[in-house]
């Protein structure tokens, strides 16, 4: 009786398991799909230029891409770099899943993974399985993420939680209800410029902090990765370009360390902390940065030689 129920369980997990990656290609080809649509949408973006549809769309892209990607899923979701009271935190990653960049469990997960398996044949997105493949190949092939970095097993905090629970399963209404309102109030050139282009370059910028800032740029920090500031991707992204600095201090709300490095998230977190909304900000004291040090590093190197 006991093989029987064992060959039964066997079976059924097979099944769940087949049915499951079926799902998974399944949205595979959707995020295809829209991609494709988005960028046929920024084709004609021109036609329907409007300074009404380029306000919504920079308005939607502020909320969305610094403070929704940058901000909560990077670096209050993903590193816990700062607290913020739950409703804001629960806010500003609902603003994060307009970005179109996945669900926060989702993104937070892939992130987590990012950092833990870093330009090894383990990680999500590196350039060693080649530069398309890190910028945006990955996003259409994940039964291949689930098979080199395992399940989201690595969220347990997310998980607990109702919310974030809520916005996985019911993420792709929350977009489709923008795009209608955008159309609804607007017209073509909101649902283009609000949508498209503003998706577009969201990915784009997000995607080449994955590619570019593991391939082009400096080291100032001696990590043991391919992690490189990139300035271009540091305007472009608002500020996550300065990639190097933080695979060298990731548990720090600062990315761009230097003054004259543009962080504008960081900046919104200063002003959040100032107001008492943000606590227990973390960014690397001056030891922690001797330690990573690349110029240190190499008189060290030079010393010893």
């Amino acid at each position: 009786m006991a093989v029987t129920n064992g060959v039964v369980q066997l079976k059924q997990t097979k099944k769940e398991l087949f049915l499951s990656k079926r799902k998974v290609v399944f949205w595979d080809r959707v995020k295809l799909g829209s991609l494709i649509l988005e960028h046929i949408g920024l084709l004609f973006a021109p036609f329907y230029f409007t300074w009404n549809a380029f306000w919504v769309a920079l308005t939607l892209g502020v909320l969305t891409l610094p403070i929704g990607i940058s901000l909560s899923y990077h670096r209050n979701l993903s590193h816990r770099s700062f607290k913020l009271p739950k409703s804001l935190e629960y806010l500003f990653a609902y603003f994060g899943l307009h970005a179109v960049q996945g669900d926060p469990m989702f993104w937070v997960s892939v992130h987590r993974y990012h950092h833990q398996f870093v330009d090894t044949e383990r990680d999500p997105h590196s350039p060693i399985e080649g530069f398309w493949f890190s910028h945006i190949n990955w996003v259409f092939q994940h039964n291949y993420l689930w098979e080199k970095c395992g399940k989201s097993n690595n969220i347990m905090d997310l998980k607990k939680q109702a919310y974030y629970r809520f916005l996985r399963k019911t993420h792709a209404l929350h977009l489709l209800g923008l795009a209608l309102l955008l159309y609804v109030a607007g017209g073509l050139p909101h649902l283009i410029w609000g949508m498209s282009v503003r998706l577009a370059v969201g990915h784009h910028g997000t995607f080449a902090v994955n590619s570019v800032c593991h391939t082009w740029g400096k080291r100032p920090w001696n990590t043991k990765d391919l992690s490189r500031n990139n300035w271009v991707v540091g305007f472009i992204a608002f500020g996550e370009g300065w990639h190097n600095n933080h695979h060298a201090f990731e548990f720090s709300a600062r990315l761009g360390l230097e003054w004259w490095q543009l962080d504008i998230p960081w900046y919104i977190i200063r002003l959040l902390e100032y107001l008492g909304l943000a606590t227990n900000v973390k960014v690397p004291t001056e030891i922690q940065k001797r330690k990573y040090s690349s110029k240190i590093h190499n008189e060290f190197q030079q010393t010893h030689e």
